[in-house]
């Protein structure tokens, strides 16, 4: 059976052809800025498939309404547009690539796969603000949570490793990227996660700010910035960009100037927070999982995160390991470590074709 999955996403696109009987990549393809019109880009991708028996489409806010892989009639693409409220960057750029599968390809079977239902089994106690009920029952506003074919995909593939089943795995996976999330995983599922009702809660990332007061919001509104300048600043102009000028942690590292070096302390400080928060709510951790493009090809920035976790929680990161490229095992700390950490290199796509021949099948 070959699938195309399918990223049309706010500003590049992503495709991966799979045989998945074997899981071999028959063709990828990426644009990582889309000019002019996307339509046209999607159409030549989609144009060039060879036969294939399903399309698998990344979506990124499913709401309350999708907790599972959903196969796409009308009905789906008028909920999927109607949250586009709560995902204005994402959501309508995701649906280009169905409407444009959809046209050009009527007669196969699309997919929906969505970003936040790996977390729609967090607590009440996890997704929940400290706000007037009115705020959830009225206005949707919760915490929902992102990257989850990320987590998903990572929880799996820990489990594996561990020798455990999903069900009994309980994990911290940090999918460290332009865009980063970690979550605390228990029993196989998402107990809490640093992303919230947007992709802005959470961690520093690449031009994201991730938690602030939120008074400082009103601040800047008094002072004149308006709606659009305190998002834009917010989305595009904090995070690593904010403090030392770049989005580019390969970058930041080769300086040695004193913004970059705050920079990369306050990313992985906040990352340290959260770790040491989830080791808290979890009670036992098995282990702690590193992924996305700095989790896995940054040895420095792992370092500095766990730098310290030996004294406060017994985790000791093997140096030598770290620093291997290509190492010939996962395993990153010392066999005296309490924990077990891992280097596992995600791949949301093949997620995304697991879920959505789970559901055909």
């Amino acid at each position: 059976m070959k699938a195309l999955i399918l990223n049309s996403g706010s500003s590049s696109i992503k495709f991966k052809i799979y045989d998945l009987e074997s899981e071999k990549v028959l063709q990828k393809g990426t644009i990582e800025e889309v000019k002019g019109n996307r339509h046209k880009e999607l159409e030549k991708i989609i144009n060039s498939m060879q036969k294939i028996d399903f399309i698998a489409h990344r979506v990124v806010h499913g709401g309350h309404t999708f907790k599972k892989a959903t196969i796409i009639d009308d009905a789906v693409i008028k909920e999927i547009d109607e949250l586009s409220h709560l995902a204005p960057l994402h959501n309508p750029a995701n649906l280009d690539g169905i409407l444009t599968a959809k046209a050009l390809a009527p007669n196969v079977l699309q997919v929906a796969v969505f970003d936040t239902a790996f977390h729609e089994d967090m607590p009440p106690s996890s997704y929940m603000y400290a706000l007037p009920q009115e705020m959830y029952t009225k206005y949707n506003i919760r915490r929902y949570g992102f990257h989850g074919t990320s987590h998903n995909y990572l929880l799996k593939e820990c489990a594996k490793i561990l020798g455990k089943k999903v069900e009994d795995t309980n994990i911290i996976t940090l999918h460290l990227g332009n865009g980063a999330s970690v979550t605390a995983i228990k029993n196989g599922k998402s107990y809490d996660t640093s992303m919230g009702f947007t992709p802005l809660e959470g961690l520093v990332m690449g031009t994201r700010s991730g938690d602030i007061d939120p008074a400082i919001v009103l601040y800047l509104l008094k002072e004149g910035f308006g709606v659009q300048g305190v998002d834009d600043l917010l989305n595009h102009k904090s995070g690593l960009k904010g403090i030392c000028g770049s989005s580019d942690v390969r970058e930041i590292l080769s300086r040695d100037d004193d913004d970059a070096k705050l920079a990369l302390e306050i990313m992985t400080q906040r990352v340290k927070k959260y770790i040491g928060s989830y080791m808290a709510i979890l009670g036992r951790v098995d282990a702690i999982v590193f992924s996305g493009g700095i989790g896995e090809n940054s040895f420095e920035v792992r370092e500095m995160v766990l730098e310290g976790l030996d004294v406060a929680f017994d985790i000791h990161l093997d140096k030598e390991l770290n620093k291997e490229t290509k190492a010939k095992t996962p395993l990153i700390s010392q066999a005296k470590s309490k924990i077990a950490v891992y280097v596992i290199p995600t791949d949301e796509e093949l997620e995304i074709a697991h879920q959505a021949f789970a559901l055909l099948k």
